[in-house]
């Protein structure tokens, strides 16, 4: 009479096709969700195609001038009396915006000195920066 021989020990496996399964389906569910969070407002148009020069990007001027009544201009100190001067090369061409950080703190009279220094220059429309409550 034949002995059976005892069990060996199987190892355990993990089955992986069932894993990636559900992760293709939490890829799919997260990629719609996101894109259904976005908001386009944007219409469809068909494009005509042609050839353009790139637009160039004109960094923005920032006029920064802190409570102590120190004046910079994109990080660069200035005083009133070369604020023009220093920004004119800037603000060459069209038409240009400058934005204003004036601190909290910071006197009015020169916020306003400052800002009619460039008009004298030709800026024409100034952007206030202000912090998100």
């Amino acid at each position: 009479m034949k002995r059976r021989k005892s069990r060996t020990a199987r190892r355990g496996r993990i089955e992986i096709i069932p894993m990636i399964d559900v992760m293709f389906f939490l890829l799919a569910t997260f990629m719609l969700a996101s894109l259904s969070m976005q908001r386009l407002n944007s219409l469809p148009v068909n494009l005509p195609k042609g050839k353009a020069e790139q637009m160039t990007h004109k960094p923005p001027v920032t006029l920064t001038i802190t409570g102590a009544s120190k004046i910079f201009l994109n990080h660069i100190p200035v005083t009133l009396g070369t604020l023009a001067v220093a920004l004119k090369p800037l603000v060459q061409g069209s038409d240009h915006s400058l934005i204003v950080a004036a601190d909290s703190k910071a006197p009015q009279g020169v916020v306003v000195h400052a800002m009619l220094q460039a008009r004298s220059v030709g800026i024409q429309h100034f952007l206030i920066a202000v912090k998100h409550e």
